[in-house]
């Protein structure tokens, strides 16, 4: 395996850490949270496609860079560590990665650009109520060259702001399975806003002979699609645990108890210590599966271990975060609450450590002793 960013893909990821960092500290998103619309920095977002940074994870052929899943797993990290009110990984990560891949040419020339232009957001939309995701329960019924999408999804990130869903559905007439996209514009779809801990804008989506174009078809497209949305949301898991581990390492060593700085306290030092072990994990798994995957090989068990480290690990990490800051930890007014919400949101987003433990089991189980 080779982490190592080329000269192109380190420009790009110091480039996002610039302009996310920028934009998004805590004094610019405790206003934006404030307000009363969306988690989303418009202008944030428009400041990343006139940069570059969206565009360089197209494919050269639609007017990207074409850069790989390690430079992107890069970026990602910077938006953990900045939590910053874009849905960068909702679009490349869930969005860009299947319509890149599968969809047919027409379709890619319309959004690929557009996504590179900062005109389109995109998202998916995986999460089944009662279900696995890879055996979706929306409908897909063709009608003449065209297909009409029939069910309701849940917890769609960043679905109130999206212009385009990727939908998981089983197609009615063959009993197989296909990968569409929704425009959230187009007849027949309804979002209605979920309220979450984070605030972010979450959606339910519901589809009523919703028009849809079909990206791919089969189990194996689904799979391909569900596998880089995981892998992609542990680069953004480990930024965040990163960040909410330097916010805690700098806090105790300034907080102090009898004149003396509370990191020099064999309890504070110990917690500290396996918070850092485990955000260690977390961003070892996360650019192994992504590498992984970015390289065409098999990497159905890494992103399952990366998944169960960026959940479980996660948890903790930020556990420890709040515990070591004491009251501090809980005051909206002082960043670390929001480390703690995004962390715990994604730590159940596409299934969580027992799911995917269970899966990984599963995996090792039927492979030949």
């Amino acid at each position: 395996m080779d982490f190592n960013l080329t000269e192109t893909e380190q420009a790009i990821a110091e480039l996002a850490a610039q302009v996310l960092g920028d934009a998004s500290d805590h004094e610019a998103l405790r206003a934006l949270e404030k307000s009363s619309g969306p988690r989303f920095d418009a202008a944030l977002w428009a400041t990343l496609a006139e940069t570059g940074v969206l565009g360089a994870f197209v494919p050269e052929q639609h007017g990207g860079a074409g850069l790989g899943l390690v430079a992107m797993a890069a970026t990602l990290e910077e938006v953990g560590r900045t939590a910053a009110a874009v849905p960068v990984w909702e679009t490349l990560g869930m969005g860009v990665l299947p319509v890149a891949e599968f969809a047919p040419a027409e379709l890619a020339a319309e959004v690929l650009p557009a996504v590179a232009a900062g005109e389109m957001v995109l998202t998916a939309a995986w999460h089944e109520t009662g279900g696995h995701c890879l055996a979706p329960t929306t409908i897909a019924t063709r009608t003449g060259d065209s297909w009409r999408l029939t069910g309701s999804r849940v917890c769609v990130p960043a679905g109130m702001v999206a212009d385009a869903v990727v939908v998981p559905a089983a197609l009615e007439e063959s009993g197989s399975v296909g990968l569409f996209l929704v425009r959230t514009d187009t007849d027949g779809v309804a979002r209605e806003p979920l309220v979450t801990t984070f605030g972010d804008p979450q959606a339910a989506l519901l589809l009523a002979e919703a028009t849809a174009e079909l990206i791919g078809e089969g189990l194996e497209v689904l799979e391909w699609a569900y596998q880089r949305a995981v892998a992609s949301q542990c680069s953004v898991a480990a930024g965040v645990c990163a960040a909410d581990l330097a916010l805690t390492a700098e806090y105790t060593k300034e907080r102090k108890q009898f004149d003396v700085a509370i990191a020099t306290f064999q309890a504070v030092a110990h917690r500290a210590a396996d918070a850092y072990m485990d955000t260690e994990a977390v961003q070892i798994t996360s650019r192994s599966a992504m590498w992984r995957l970015g390289e065409g090989l098999d990497a159905s068990k890494e992103v399952d271990v990366a998944k169960y480290w960026a959940a479980s690990a996660g948890h903790r990490i930020v556990h420890a975060g709040q515990h070591l800051h004491g009251g501090m930890g809980v005051d909206r007014d002082y960043p670390l609450h929001r480390y703690f919400f995004l962390a715990k949101e994604l730590e159940l987003q596409l299934g969580g450590a027992s799911e995917h433990l269970v899966s990984l089991g599963r995996r090792l189980a039927a492979e030949p002793a």
